[in-house]
């Protein structure tokens, strides 16, 4: 086994990489091609990836962020929406083995991919990921939410009318280049989680820096992807994320809270999904966590892993404390609705305080 940094991949083991993803039966995430990892290497020093190798050929690549103290974490975590090892069938290295070789004591993920038989046994939670099928076209999927969800449909598209006569033509661009566009997102996401009383993302320099990169990255399964909902010549709603030829996850939505009577955001992902559908790609990703527009838009669920693997030693015990107290409270909570919904409106009013 190799250690490199993302940079340092030549040519022939990125499409190895690719080879060995494309060959796995789990859906082409453009979070866990070559080109992302390469992306966070360029913004996270401490970014890493593991080539395990069978005699000269790569069999294996396991993309992950050393901390200063020895704990390991999936690249990217807090913002990566997949995750995991990229294995040729039959490697199976030993997860111990596997973490000394990489020099750290611990391998936390939040979003581990379905089917990673390396970590899923270290998973202490299973999350709920959200996913719109368009594999059948637009209409298919359209069809769909008619039956199930008709009201919701209905008054959707009815909104967008409105808002239509209200300021103007309303006008989707999928693949939107420009910059400007991406800096009226960052700024609508930043006040949207100050609203809510959470951390804001793009406040941090290194999420900031990574977006900025993925926005020129264009390889054909992970490319950058902005997609502007415009009304009257004026952007209304926005979304970034990253697309493979088959996967287009979904990563971060906002909209103007002007428009917010007419659902821009609930508009914006149906024109997401048709453009989609255009393309080829078969399925929008929602990434975890429950939200009432997610529950709206979805028709199927996939399962992701939050958990660690750790070794033996001080390590383990600095991942634990690190990280399990924190994971525990916030399980505590989710499985709790009363729970979940009292502390959302604590931050939300914690939220208004601090800008009081």
């Amino acid at each position: 086994m190799r250690v490199l940094r993302p940079g340092e991949l030549g040519e022939g083991e990125r499409k190895r990489w690719r080879e060995l993803r494309a060959a796995t039966d789990a859906p082409r995430s453009p979070f866990m091609e070559p080109e992302f990892a390469t992306a966070v290497g360029r913004v996270r020093s401490r970014a890493r990836v593991a080539v395990l190798y069978e005699g000269a050929e790569p069999a294996g690549f396991l993309p992950y962020e050393r901390g200063v103290l020895g704990q390991g974490r999936a690249i990217g975590l807090g913002v990566s929406d997949c995750q995991g090892a990229v294995l040729a069938p039959g490697a199976a290295p030993e997860t111990g083995e596997l973490l000394r070789a990489c020099s750290v004591s611990s391998f936390a993920f939040d979003n581990l991919e379905a089917g990673q038989g390396l970590f899923v046994p270290y998973a202490a939670e299973e999350h709920t990921t959200y996913v719109i099928d368009v594999e059948k076209g637009y209409g298919t999927y359209e069809s769909v939410l008619r039956t199930r969800s008709p009201k919701f449909l209905k008054s959707t598209l009815a909104k967008e009318r409105r808002l239509g006569r209200r300021t103007g033509p309303v006008r989707f661009v999928f693949d939107e280049r420009d910059p400007a566009a991406l800096r009226v997102l960052m700024e609508w996401k930043s006040a949207q989680y100050r609203r809510t009383g959470r951390r804001d993302r793009f406040a941090q320099e290194w999420i900031a820096r990574l977006v900025g990169r993925l926005a020129g990255t264009r390889a054909p399964q992970c490319t950058g992807t902005l997609s502007v909902l415009y009304a009257g010549g004026r952007p209304v709603a926005a979304h970034f994320g990253l697309r493979s030829a088959s996967v287009l996850a979904c990563w971060f939505p906002a909209y103007d809270t002007e428009f917010a009577k007419y659902s821009p955001g609930l508009v914006l992902h149906l024109r997401m999904a048709e453009a989609a559908a255009a393309e080829g790609i078969g399925m929008l990703d929602m990434g975890r966590g429950p939200a009432a527009y997610k529950d709206a838009l979805k028709t199927g669920e996939l399962a992701v892993y939050e958990g660690a693997v750790t070794r033996p030693g001080a390590g383990a015990v600095l991942h634990w404390l690190g990280r399990e107290p924190a994971r525990r409270a916030h399980g505590f909570v989710r499985a709790r609705p009363r729970l979940a919904a009292l502390a959302s409106r604590t931050l939300k009013g914690a939220a208004r305080l601090r800008r009081s």
